[in-house]
């Protein structure tokens, strides 16, 4: 069993439950041992439902969080239930194994058939208590009250174990949720430094080449029978040659995919990234009015095929349409899909799930580039987002 707040809790349980059998099984056998004569058949059916007890509790009890199969842990509680038939009809003290046995049943067996067990085995030690002494209240009260009182709290553990998964499985999701979002944000540094590393080479580097060569092109034409023109012929092709080092350089430190521009990497998503069986249709329109910064293009691409991927995974829309316009201060994309929707509130107010966290990795993009997304949805009618960025936008 996973280790959690309430582990220390299930272990005292488990743990009491196994004393207990233990001390009334001694008490039993110890009596038969003691009485005058000693008897072997009783001594042997405690012998057997000892060894019972021990060797099916390695199969059949593991924890409030995993379960044996079903058949497994219901012969083994068979088996314990017929050895103290058998015991409780030749020993009376026997009866008293009927309250450890109780937990037993409401452990192991599923509902209704744990209760149900617990309702029988308290006819049987009432019957056996009568048919040994005499049929008294307190030979019939006993067994009830301890039967109630031994629903009472299988019920409270099992509540306990309820919550106990709840809380490891929000754990766990929140833990993958948040590995991812700092896979996200790492993925999105590295995109962001890139292209800042790109736009310097371009502004500085690959400029002050290009002003040289261009210089040096103009030097070498103005005199062609000057002295050492040839140096000056080399050095223009030395830096055309490192002007075109540069440029490759950029182009690497932007993504592949934005390549022939955000545009183009946009519209071929329209027929590259959809599944042809069971992917949402994709049209996309595009208004090139200004050039943007390679790390607005690469939010937005992100922003873009995580929208879409949510739409089919998760909203089973059917298609998607996409609307990118920029212009010189402001650049919008709306996403729009006619899928099942989502109510923004449960989305808002709840703890992270595969499903919302889209929603919140687009929500971290757009905030890291200082713009706005409104969501608008509800259920049945599909979702729209609406980014806003600056266009002038520079990573710090």
């Amino acid at each position: 069993m996973a280790h959690s707040a309430l582990t220390p809790v299930f272990v005292g349980l488990r743990t009491g439950l196994h004393v207990l059998f233990a001390a009334l099984l001694a008490l039993i056998v110890v009596n038969v041992a003691l009485g005058d004569p000693p008897r072997a058949l009783p001594l042997a059916l405690c012998a057997a439902f000892a060894l019972t007890y021990v060797l099916g509790g390695q199969v059949a009890a593991v924890g409030p969080r995993r379960r044996a199969p079903a058949s497994a842990a219901a012969v083994w509680v068979l088996a314990l239930s017929l050895l103290w038939v058998a015991l409780v009809a030749r020993v009376p003290e026997a009866a008293y194994l009927v309250f450890p046995l109780f937990f037993l049943y409401l452990h192991v067996l599923p509902r209704p058939t744990g209760p149900l067990a617990v309702l029988m085995a308290t006819a049987v030690a009432v019957v056996a208590l009568g048919l040994h002494e005499r049929f008294t209240v307190a030979g019939v009260v006993g067994p009830v009250v301890a039967a109630g009182v031994a629903l009472l709290i299988g019920l409270g553990y099992q509540a306990l174990a309820r919550e106990a998964a709840e809380r490891e499985a929000l754990l766990t999701e929140l833990v993958t949720t948040r590995d991812q979002l700092a896979a996200t944000e790492r993925e999105q540094g590295v995109l962001t430094e890139r292209a800042r590393l790109a736009r310097e080479i371009h502004d500085t580097l690959a400029q002050g080449l290009s002003s040289i060569q261009m210089l040096l092109h103009a030097a070498e034409r103005a005199d062609q029978d000057r002295p050492g023109l040839q140096h000056v012929r080399l050095a223009r092709e030395t830096a055309a040659a490192n002007l075109a080092e540069a440029r490759r350089f950029v182009r690497e430190l932007t993504p592949p995919s934005l390549d022939h521009g955000l545009g183009t990497a946009l519209r071929r998503m329209s027929t590259d990234e959809q599944h042809p069986d069971h992917g949402p249709r994709v049209d996309v329109q595009v208004i090139d009015e200004h050039p943007l910064p390679m790390e607005v293009q690469t939010a937005l691409l992100r922003i873009t095929q995580g929208a879409v991927a949510n739409a089919a995974q998760h909203a089973h829309a059917t298609r998607v349409r996409v609307h990118l316009q920029t212009g010189p201060a402001k650049t919008r994309l709306v996403i729009a899909d006619d899928g099942v929707g989502f109510d923004l509130t449960e989305i808002r107010h709840t703890a992270p799930s595969s499903d919302s966290f889209g929603l919140r990795a687009i929500t971290a993009r757009v905030a890291q580039l200082e713009g706005t997304l409104d969501i608008d949805s509800a259920p049945g009618r599909g979702t729209t987002l609406t980014v806003s960025l600056p266009t002038t936008h520079r990573s710090p």
